[in-house]
């Protein structure tokens, strides 16, 4: 478990999916998501990789709560080896229910898992992608020190994404 000023980050569990669900499926916090929200099908499988993930690397995504509130997940992220068209590489994500939006909290979870990243488990670089039309984490990730390093062509007959990287 990790904290930061008013977040805790916790290594979910199984009985986190059905919030995990709720936040993927939901249409407004997919607006810069090409594929849109996600199936229950697709859920089920995300989130077992994601689960898959922790046991193998022991970090991973976090379940993502208010200390004020620390039964509620707000959202999910972290740090998981993702493909880069061809090379794997270790990606900083999240996705925050629309309800916590506006209030800093991408912003305070970025530097947290960055620093994790970096000095905690020890990695040498950290990558994101963001959709272009997305201005808001775009922000997130620069206010976090992260540079746009290029663009992806990850999702076909729609514009580059944007990769952004911080360094040790």
């Amino acid at each position: 478990m990790l904290a930061t000023e008013r977040l805790i980050l916790r290594k979910p569990t199984k009985e986190d999916f059905e919030k995990f669900f709720e936040i993927n499926h939901d249409p407004e916090t997919n607006i810069h998501n090409p594929a849109g929200p996600m199936s229950f099908e697709k859920a089920e499988s995300t989130f077992t990789k994601m689960l898959e993930h922790w046991e193998k690397y022991h970090f991973g995504s976090w379940a993502i709560t208010e200390k004020e509130c620390p039964e509620n997940i707000i959202g999910f992220g972290g740090l998981s080896y993702k493909l880069y068209g061809e090379k794997e590489k270790l990606n900083l994500g999240y996705r925050f229910a629309s309800q916590a939006w506006g209030k800093g909290y991408a912003t305070e979870f970025t530097r947290k898992a960055i620093d994790f990243g970096l000095n905690e488990d020890n990695k040498e670089e950290i990558f994101a992608v963001v959709r272009p039309g997305n201005i808001a984490s775009v922000k997130v990730l620069e206010k976090a020190g992260m540079i746009k390093i290029g663009t992806l062509n990850d999702v076909p007959d729609q514009p580059e994404s944007l990769v952004y990287r911080i360094q040790k």
